[in-house]
Formats: C-alpha cells, structure tokens, sequence
C-alpha cells in the first residue's frame, strides 16, 4: 500500500544550499521509487488553525520504502543543505 511523506517548511528560508537541496531530492528518492505528488504550491485552509507555509507531499510504494530512503546515505548526505528551514515531517501509511 501507499505511503506518504507529509514535510511543511515551517521557516523558509531562499538560499543557495536549500536551492541545491530541491535540485538533488528527487534523485535521492528513484532508488526507493518516490515522487512529489505535491511540491510547494498555494494552500487554501478551509478549516482548523494549520497554515503550511511551504507543503510537499512526496509517495512511495510502501511505509519501509519511505523509511528507508529517509535514512538512506543518498538523502542523508543532502540533509544538511536544509539547515537553514525548520520543517515538520510524517510519514502516513494507507490502511
């Protein structure tokens, strides 16, 4: 079943590092058959007090493909371009 990696940038922050994150993400995901199903975009909050102020959702086959990619040493090396946002991340499973 379906798994998605739910990620809001919570502080955005344009910078060189975070643009070059963007640029090799997608690459650190086709091992683990990943894509972007959403990448940024205007959100529409209808209700509730959640404002995402940059929203990816990103789907993999499965929750483990997910997981592993998340620690894998491909996304792992990327993640420090990403230092300079605060991002809230979940991984949900489809029952």
């Amino acid at each position: 079943m379906p798994a998605y990696v739910i990620a809001n940038i919570t502080t955005l922050s344009e910078n060189p590092d975070l643009a070059e994150y963007r640029r090799r993400a997608q690459a650190t995901m086709d091992p683990f058959e990943g894509r972007f199903v959403i990448r940024g975009g205007k959100v529409d909050v209808r209700e509730g007090g959640w404002h995402p102020v940059h929203l990816s959702v990103l789907e993999f086959p499965t929750g483990k493909h997910a997981r592993d990619w998340l620690e894998s040493p491909g996304y792992r090396e990327i993640l420090p371009l990403r230092a300079s946002v605060e991002t809230e991340l979940v991984i949900v499973e489809n029952p």
